[in-house]
């Protein structure tokens, strides 16, 4: 079972192997090396992988997930901190502020884009999409609590933590089952979800003001609340990719993929809640 996501596809494991030589490596549910027993039909590590799981050390462990995702999501703070401090949404300087976050927002998706499509996980790639996608937040953010709805971006930033601490728990509980059928339900909403958004912004883009309705009122509070609902779907594929990378002992270096999907999305969900808090709060 393979994570599909709504940015990209990030978890680019098993290229070279095909499925019949996994199957034979070793019964399906049989324990690996001490580890618990391993599903070979549903996960992608045990079913894909070219190598017998690592017992050398080299394997990846949950450590290195928290501290490459603590260090991606570490370097968004921080340049979405420095450019709300050093790229400021006033009058005098609006359009510099709005132009270097446009910029930085299509580095951002480039870098994501090269990412996608590496045989390996690049960190000075995934660190570069964290540095300009931290700088396009910072100048949105500030321009929202500026001039939209004051004090929204703290609220935005706790809903963010609420929902991914929400979903952990879940998961952790088994109240969120990570199935074939959970997996292929989230990418098709996604991909619907995804195509509003291009109509909405061509819409927009040719004349039609409020495009289809989902910068305001109530259906724009429903389109973002899906949207979050979206976001915390992939938050359950995203710890259940770690989970079985963990468990089979995938390279160490899938830390940094860990690190960069769970970024993409808790980024996701941020933007998510902030547009329902903004309309919510322009609203009244």
């Amino acid at each position: 079972m393979r994570t599909s996501n709504p940015i990209l596809s990030r978890w680019g494991v098993g290229r070279d192997a095909g499925p019949a030589d996994a199957y034979t490596r070793r019964p399906m549910g049989a324990a690996v090396g001490g580890r618990p027993a391993v599903d070979y039909l549903n996960n992608p590590y045990a079913r894909d992988a070219d190598t017998s799981p690592r017992t050398d050390g080299t394997a990846v462990t949950m450590d290195d997930v928290i501290v490459r995702t603590g260090t991606t999501l570490g370097t968004v703070a921080l340049t979405a901190v420095l450019a709300w401090l050093l790229l400021p949404v006033d009058e005098a300087n609006i359009g510099r502020s709005y132009g270097l976050a446009m910029g930085a927002a299509l580095v951002a998706f480039v870098l994501s884009l090269l990412q996608a499509f590496k045989r390996t996980p690049s960190p000075a790639l995934i660190l570069g999409y964290a540095a300009f996608e931290g700088m396009f937040l910072g100048v949105l953010s500030s321009t929202i609590s500026t001039y939209i709805a004051p004090g929204v971006v703290v609220q935005a930033v706790l809903g963010t933590f609420a929902v991914f601490a929400g979903v952990l728990v879940a998961y952790r509980m088994r109240w969120i089952r990570v199935t074939r059928r959970f997996t292929g339900f989230v990418a098709a909403a996604a991909t619907g979800f995804l195509l509003l958004l291009v109509a909405d912004l061509l819409f927009s883009a040719f004349g039609a003001g409020d495009g289809l309705g989902f910068h305001s009122g109530g259906l724009g509070i429903l389109f973002g609340v899906v949207g979050i609902l979206l976001g915390a779907a992939f938050l359950a594929l995203d710890f259940k990719q770690v989970e079985d990378a963990v468990a089979y002992g995938a390279p160490r270096e899938e830390a940094w993929l860990a690190a960069f999907g769970l970024t993409t999305t808790l980024v996701w969900i941020y933007l998510e809640v902030l547009r329902v808090l903004t309309i919510f709060n322009s609203d009244n």
